[in-house]
């Protein structure tokens, strides 16, 4: 195990039900892989005692919260205030996830758009990075992340980018982050592969959106944070390297973004 590339699940969901009970074999898994750190992400501010608990238990875990756009109408407005104290803690390590869904909650666009710039102004006065969820929404989604970004800069992952060239060209060009989920390995997404292969390969993530969006050979069934390494390997072809090569890459890549984590590590 010690030979194998080390690499970061940056963004899974390991308080779904579909984990229950299974942490600490899911934990082992991973780091069979070499996936040594993962973050898990809670996306109703109402369960983050159960992520922080979760975080605190396990040592290769850290956490990000915020209020999902899917979600937003159906929860209590998040407040910066709220964010920033959430963000105190030791293993809190982004702001999200948050951002915009037309595809299925297009009625309630003027919420999220609200909640959007709640998490940005939160990512703006912690420092922390935010995350986004785009889907169906580029137009705004780019508007908005760029407004935000002349305001007061700061630093931002696309999580599970699966957008158009244009919104990944707008978010490069902000300094942000992609971040490559399984769909990326799918046999039908070239025009996604190619559109990460014209981004700068210092600024890729790798992740599972665990429990969904398996990579093959297990598209279909319940993701977790070991399949992080499918969705590398076919990272390193995209950009013509050595797995290990690409591996160490998102690993730089991510401990830039992620700082609190680099420097949690650090100070262990």
């Amino acid at each position: 195990m010690s030979d194998t590339p080390q690499i970061t699940d940056s963004h899974c969901h390991l308080d779904f039900p579909d984990f229950d009970g299974q942490l600490d074999q899911i934990i082992a898994n991973a780091a069979e892989a070499g996936v040594t750190r993962m973050v898990t992400i809670c996306t109703r501010l109402r369960n983050e005692p159960t992520i922080r608990t979760m975080a605190e238990a396990n040592a290769p875990v850290f956490y990000a919260a915020g209020t999902h756009p899917m979600s937003v109408a159906d929860e209590p407005m998040a407040t910066v205030d709220e964010l920033i104290t959430l963000s105190q803690h030791p293993k809190f390590v982004g702001i999200g996830e948050t951002g915009l869904d037309y595809h299925y909650t297009a009625d309630s666009a003027a919420v999220q758009k609200l909640s959007l710039r709640v998490h940005i102004e939160a990512a703006q006065r912690t420092g922390l990075p935010l995350i986004i969820h785009a889907r169906a929404a580029d137009d705004d989604m780019a508007r908005i992340l760029a407004e935000e970004h002349r305001n007061a800069p700061y630093s931002c992952v696309m999580h599970c980018f699966s957008s158009s060239a244009e919104l990944a060209k707008a978010a490069l060009d902000l300094g942000f982050y992609l971040s490559m989920s399984g769909i990326a390995a799918f046999p039908k997404s070239q025009e996604l592969r190619d559109i990460f292969a014209s981004a700068p390969v210092d600024r890729i993530l790798v992740e599972t959106d665990a429990p969904y969006l398996a990579p093959p050979p297990y598209r279909g069934k319940r993701n977790e944070p070991a399949y992080t390494a499918h969705t590398a390997r076919k990272g390193a072809e995209v950009f013509g390297l050595d797995y290990a090569d690409f591996a160490a890459q998102t690993q730089v890549n991510f401990d830039r973004l992620f700082t609190k984590v680099a420097a949690y590590k650090a100070a262990a």
